[in-house]
């Protein structure tokens, strides 16, 4: 009788084990699914702050009719602190006796150190082309 006492604690200690591990296992899951997330989002708000540099390049650079390039800090709600830089370059080109002045615009937005934790970017591209 008394092998059976030991052996109902060893198999007892062997579930607390196993459910420990579970439970662990489980908050561990539970953490890294609430990281993607977080990544998730700010990849969002580094495209949203790219698209905004692209509208702020555009506007400029049809404002003035010749290319624009800058570099901005967010500072508005969702898109503090997000670092946006605008490149800009042109080409003129004849069509059916008319020129077109055709303007790449590059924006790059990114939030964070460069290999660190939570860094992140996106580099988009626009193409707009004018009539003169």
């Amino acid at each position: 009788m008394s092998a059976q006492r030991g052996s109902a604690l060893i198999i007892a200690l062997f579930l607390i084990v196993v459910l420990a591990v579970l439970g662990s296992v489980a908050v561990r899951l539970t953490t890294v699914q609430g990281q993607t997330a977080n990544l998730g989002l700010s990849g969002v708000r580094a495209l949203n702050a790219a698209r905004s540099g692209i509208e702020w390049g555009a506007r400029r650079t049809l404002a003035a009719n010749s290319c624009f390039s800058g570099a901005t800090t967010m500072t508005e709600a969702a898109l503090n602190g997000f670092t946006v830089t605008v490149d800009c370059t042109t080409s003129s080109h004849t069509e059916a006796g008319k020129t077109v002045q055709v303007y790449v615009l590059t924006a790059f937005a990114s939030s964070g150190t460069y290999g660190q934790p939570g860094y992140v970017s996106r580099r988009i591209q626009a193409v707009i082309a004018t009539e003169t």
